[in-house]
Parts: structure tokens; C-alpha cells; sequence
């Protein structure tokens, strides 16, 4: 297999080749697909699109966009103490569980805001990484987040996962709005 790619739309998602690679570079590769998958995900969606749930009782694209950005800055402060970005003013408390049922368009961000808060904290994860060790990665997490991941790099990665089970649902919101496809 050595030198095989898979590619999806001209963006590597996996090369397999005869590197030793540490396990933040593992993970670093596993935060590339989400971080794809969301921005062309909401590309050609505007403001309004984002507050479009994929059901009923689903919550819309706007707060799963928030919530996920909030959590993967908490959950890296969490096995890394004030390892991350500041969010924006005010972030946090737009997309907890009390504004999840809320349509309100003033409570909520516009797409760009989002992106530029979503990159920043990529960047923060991605610098987080590369200051720690596989050693460092091996350790457990804290006792009271061990349910997302049984060490500081489990929690990491886990974060890909999260951001792929949202991003499936962004999809029933472009089928619901006459988007093509994406992939």
C-alpha cells in the first residue's frame, strides 16, 4: 500500500506511506476531514440557512456550529489547562442547552463568525498538539471526562467524531433546502 492515497474531491483524506508517525500528527490528520467536511458543509449556506433544523427536535445548524467550537475548546482546557484560545465575548453562553430551542436570528452568529471561531480554535487544538508528547497523550484523561476518551489524546481525537455526527445532520438540512450533494 505504500504511496496509495485516497482522495475525496482533490483533498487528501488519507495517505498511507512507510512514515513513523507520532500520535499527534495521527490525530492532527483525523481533524482534517471534519474541518473539510464542515466548511464545505456550510459554504454556500447563508445566516438565515444556519438556523434550519434537520428536524423538529433536532437543534439547528447555527448552535450545533457554536456548541461544537465550545466544546472543543473545553475539552482540551480540560486535559490541558489554559491551553486554548479565548473564545469570543459571549460565545459560550449563546449555544448552551438553555438557547438550543431558540430561533431567535440576533441570538446567534453569522456564518463568518463562526469560521473565524471554528479556525482559531483548530489552530489552538493543532498548536496544543504540537507541544505534547505521545507520552503526554498517553495519560489519562481527568476521572470526571473520561466518558468522552480514557486519555488526554482520546479526548482530542474524539472531537473528529463529534464534528462528523453533527456535520451528518447539516446534510438533511442541504437535501431540505434543494442543495446538491456534496460528496
Amino acid at each position: 500500500m505504500e504511496g496509495m492515497r485516497a482522495v475525496l474531491r482533490g483533498h487528501a483524506i488519507l495517505t498511507y506511506e512507510r512514515v513513523k508517525m507520532s500520535i499527534a500528527d495521527h490525530i492532527k490528520t483525523e481533524l482534517d476531514l471534519p474541518t473539510f467536511v464542515t466548511k464545505s458543509y456550510v459554504q454556500d449556506l447563508t445566516d438565515d440557512e444556519l438556523l434550519i433544523r434537520p428536524h423538529e427536535k433536532a437543534n439547528h445548524v447555527a448552535w450545533q456550529l457554536g456548541h461544537l467550537i465550545v466544546a472543543e475548546h473545553n475539552l482540551n482546557n480540560m486535559v490541558c489547562p489554559d491551553s486554548m484560545p479565548s473564545l469570543p465575548e459571549g460565545f459560550a453562553e449563546k449555544h448552551g442547552k438553555e438557547t438550543a430551542t431558540s430561533d431567535d436570528k440576533s441570538g446567534f452568529c453569522a456564518k463568518d463568525e463562526y469560521l473565524q471561531a471554528m479556525d482559531v480554535q483548530r489552530a489552538g487544538t493543532l498548536a496544543l498538539l504540537n507541544e505534547l508528547s505521545d507520552e503526554e497523550l498517553q495519560k489519562p484523561a481527568p476521572e470526571d471526562i473520561q466518558e468522552f476518551g480514557a486519555t488526554v489524546g482520546a479526548v482530542i481525537a474524539g472531537q473528529s467524531a463529534h464534528w462528523m455526527m453533527h456535520a451528518g445532520q447539516w446534510v438533511i438540512v442541504r437535501r431540505q433546502l434543494g442543495k446538491e450533494a456534496m460528496f
